[in-house]
């Protein structure tokens, strides 16, 4: 999952890039308006945590733009004015959740994870495809209550594919949602990550399609128990 965080308090910056890092996410960090602005008009993002007092242009226009172009990337607001007022009024612009600074990183990191499931439409911190339980919180994937070993990388491929089941998720939007700034990823190397991961979990009947050309599709579950029905009937009839 991709974040983008829009502070221009560099101590405080890098604490939070740092501190969601180790928890898996893809961080990118601007210090004023003006570039979280142009970041959100042309790339791809799960979250925004947004400082309102940011320079160049303001928390709240920031705010504002993003959702008068009609996006709804969850909104997380970062302020050091705790007045009421101030907290209506980034709740009624389209905000989704406003913390108060100082506040302690472990409660921003759960209300991390609770807007990210929240944008993929959810409210569960586990996430389930037929025999396939992901868990949002320890980060982790088990097949029939097995851990599978993943590496950062492939579980970030692994949620992304979750949150879009059914859908094609081409390479560049795989790129888009993975990667930060400056992170240099070919399409070779996505390749090699869908690869390791569909080693891992088709062995517990789930299947990620190739639509060559397109991308990568994490079948439905009934789909997949189709495939694998219909390859053992051609297996039989082929003796």
């Amino acid at each position: 999952m991709r974040i983008l965080l829009a502070e221009d308090d560099s101590v405080l910056a890098d604490g939070l890039t740092r501190s969601l890092r180790q928890s898996g996410y893809a961080i990118d960090c601007v210090k004023n308006g003006q570039d979280a602005d142009t970041a959100l008009s042309t790339q791809e993002f799960d979250l925004l945590i947004l400082d309102l007092g940011l320079p160049r242009l303001s928390g709240m226009d920031v705010l504002r733009r993003l959702r008068a172009r009609g996006s709804l990337l969850p909104v997380l607001i970062l302020t050091a004015a705790d007045s009421i007022e101030q907290r209506v009024g980034g709740l009624d612009a389209g905000a989704d959740d406003y913390m108060p600074k100082p506040f302690a990183l472990s409660e921003l990191e759960a209300r991390v994870r609770a807007l990210t499931r929240r944008g993929q439409g959810g409210g569960s911190t586990v996430i389930r495809h037929g025999p396939l339980a992901y868990d949002q919180v320890g980060r982790s994937a088990y097949i029939n209550d097995q851990m599978l070993d993943l590496s950062a990388r492939e579980l970030g491929l692994l949620e992304i594919l979750l949150s879009r089941t059914g859908r094609l998720v081409s390479k560049e939007q795989l790129v888009d949602h993975l990667c930060e700034w400056g992170e240099e990823v070919s399409n070779n190397a996505i390749e090699v990550y869908v690869h390791r991961l569909r080693k891992k979990i088709e062995t517990g009947g789930v299947r990620i399609a190739t639509v060559r050309g397109l991308g990568y599709c994490l079948e439905r579950h009934a789909d997949s128990a189709r495939k694998a029905s219909d390859d053992a009937a051609a297996a039989h009839a082929g003796k």
